[in-house]
Order: structure tokens, then sequence, then C-alpha cells
């Protein structure tokens, strides 16, 4: 596992000003924050430095505005939940380098917060623009990266600014490590990976990484459609990427080469219309899904099975839903098996990590979000994490 300092290598930082790259970029309504969790993830770090005496000055991203000032991407619109996440007063600063930058400080007391303007207003930002950073870095004593899900990017705020002053890892970027250093970096085997979702061409290079580290690939969602395909299994007029035939057999050779077993459904729920609970509604086998029929889900029986294979293993990943699990009841197989990896978590005999968007909606509406060993709120980073890329911005970090 790559080492890197965390804030427990920090001395002490009474009235030193530190620089926190943070992921602020919530989903706004009515002017407020309509979801917190991105907010709740950094609360610890940020208060944590503040209660050491550190002048807490934060680093964020707000939306696209393309290197230009615009007045409905500004940071000053997520102050006030920020204030409240955290049960303390939010100074906004509008500006994130030179002497406005250096007169809140000036202002603040050890223990303050302030929140900087949204740091792609300025085009440095994403161009990682050394003399950008430099500017940042100008104001700042060390420097902390609590923004996994912004890690993937090499941009001044998330991976410039630790070249320039000493680098440490927030809490929540260190929990997100840790835990994916024990989900693929040094896992306990045998080692299962869920990966569903709607097209195989979105996780081509996922599942080409996961085949060489992984003993069971299980493949769910609209992608167990296109390798069916490819193994001569008619899936009627389900989603299905049938140009990607020969990426899905190649796909497999490698995962027979390592040793990996690769689970597709052989039970599946079909409907003729795709809607909730429609009448068209039947369970069969793979091979007898009719020409004007969609593989909506994974069969209960193929459920059941995995659901053995989940208890031979110690430890799994997990990235997409196994049906549409936005429309009941094909939220069926993804519910059930997300249930038996709670189960066989909670006793201590698996070590679950999750990530994406849709898995982590996926894992609320099946109740055990906070069951599995980690669940990780970044999309992008998780992908690229899943595919083994390198990620700047942890990189960055390393000593």
């Amino acid at each position: 596992m790559t080492v890197f300092r965390t804030l427990d290598d920090l001395g002490d930082v009474t009235g030193k000003v530190a620089l926190v790259r943070v992921d602020l970029n919530v989903p706004m309504a009515e002017g407020r924050a309509s979801d917190l969790t991105r907010i709740e993830a950094v609360a610890p770090t940020i208060l944590e430095l503040a209660d050491a005496g550190a002048k807490v000055l934060l680093l964020a991203h707000f939306g696209r505005p393309k290197g230009e000032r615009h007045s409905t991407l500004s940071l000053s619109l997520v102050q006030g939940d920020l204030g409240r996440v955290l049960g303390r007063e939010v100074m906004f600063v509008p500006e994130v380098a030179g002497p406005i930058v250096a007169q809140a400080i000036g202002i603040l007391g050890p223990g303050g917060i302030a929140l900087l303007e949204n740091t792609r207003f300025w085009p440095g930002e994403e161009k990682n623009d050394p003399e950008f950073a430099k500017a940042i870095a100008a104001n700042g004593d060390f420097y902390v990266n609590d923004a996994f899900s912004a890690a993937h990017r090499a941009h001044a705020s998330t991976e410039g600014l630790a070249h320039l002053l000493p680098a440490y890892a927030g809490r929540a970027m260190q929990a997100e490590l840790v835990a994916l250093d024990k989900a693929l970096g040094n896992p306990v085997k045998p080692v299962a990976a869920v990966v569903g979702g709607a097209k195989v061409s979105t996780k081509l290079a996922v599942l080409e990484h996961l085949v060489a580290r992984v003993d069971h690939l299980i493949i769910g969602g609209g992608m167990a459609n296109t390798f069916l395909a490819a193994r001569g299994v008619d899936v009627g007029k389900s989603l299905c990427e049938h140009d990607l035939a020969a990426q899905a057999e190649a796909i497999m050779d490698a995962a027979d080469r390592a040793g990996c077993t690769v689970h597709l459904p052989y039970d599946v729920v079909v409907a003729k219309e795709f809607a909730a609970n429609p009448a068209s509604l039947r369970t069969c086998n793979v091979h007898e899904v009719a020409a004007d029929e969609m593989i909506l889900d994974v069969g209960p029986q193929a459920v059941e099975a995995l659901a053995d294979v989940l208890k031979t293993c110690h430890t799994l990943v997990w990235n997409g839903p196994l049906g549409a699990f936005e429309t009941p009841p094909f939220d069926a197989a993804t519910v059930a098996l997300a249930r038996t990896a709670a189960a066989l978590t909670a006793e201590g005999s698996l070590v679950s990590v999750a990530g994406g968007g849709d898995t982590v909606a996926a894992l609320n509406h099946a109740g055990v979000a906070d069951l599995f060993s980690y669940v990780s709120t970044a999309g992008g980073a998780f992908l690229e994490w899943m595919e083994g890329r390198e990620l700047p911005g942890v990189a960055a970090l390393a000593r």
C-alpha cells in the first residue's frame, strides 16, 4: 500500500493555516443542499483541525463553470449548509489566493474556518497551472486532501498543492484508501467482485483489470446480457451491446487463464414491457427468453447460488446493481444479494467494499449501506481505482 501522511503525523498546528481540499459539489434544490452526504463526510477532518487550533481554509469546486465566475455556481451557496453541519460559523472568502485571502486569515482566530470561492472559477485550476497552485499555496502552511472523489483529476487544488506544501490525507481520504487497499490492494482471499450496470462499454477496463485479481466475477445488470449473447444465448429485446461480443469473449478467456470464475445468471426475470410490476412478468431459464421479452433482473435461483459463492469468500468489491433496481420488482436480486453480503459482513467473515453512484443508491434502497465495511460515494475516482489506474491526487500524497 502507498504510504501517506495523515493528520496523526501533524505536530502543533495552533495558528497555522491549513489548506484543506474537500468535496462540496452537492446537489441543490431551492437554494439549499438536497443531500448533505459529502459535507458530513469531510466534517470530521475540518473539526479536528479547527479544534487543534489551525486556521482552516477550505478549497472545493462546485459544478462546471469552465474557468469563469458564475453567481449560480458560487460556493457561497453552500456556506449555510456547511455551517449547520459543522455547528460552527464559516466565513466566506470570494477568492482562492492573493491579498483578500491573506486579509481573511488575519481576521480568523485559531480554530476559525473559512470557505474559499469555487476553485474552477479560475482556468489555472483544471489546467493544474503551477503559478496558480503557487498563488494558493502562498497563504498556507500545510495541505490536507480529503476529497477522494476528485482524486482522479490532476488539478491545482487536488494535485499541484501537494508538491508545494507538506501534504496529508484527511480522515475521509484515509478511510477510503485503507478500505480500498483491503478490497483489492492486499485483500484476504478468496475475493469476489460484483459488477453490474447497463453497459459493458463503460466497464470494459474494470472487468479486464478484475479478472486477474479476483476469484469470482459476478456480472449483472444489462452488462450480463452482452456476455450471455456472446455465449450464444438469445436475449430477445433485452438491452445488449451485440457489437462487444468479441470483447466479452476475450474477458471470459482471460478469466479462464487467471483461474477466475465468471458467474452469469442462468435464471432471469423477464417482461414484455419495462414498467413496475408488469402483467407479462415471469421468471425463466436464460435459454427460454422469448423474442419479444427483455431480461430485467437476475432470477431467484441464480441469486441463491451467488449467495453461496459469497459465503466462501472473505473479500467483496461491489460496483453496480444486478437488475433495473429503481423499478420494482426488478430490485429483488440486488436487494437479496446485498442483504446476504451485509449479514456476512456483520458476522465478521466478509470485508465488503462498494462504490459508485448507482451502487450507493441500490444499497440504501436495500437498507444495508451502513452494514457494509465501506461504501465509497466517489463515482469516477472509484471506477478508475477499479480499473487499476493511478489516481493523481492520491499519488501526490505518497511520502
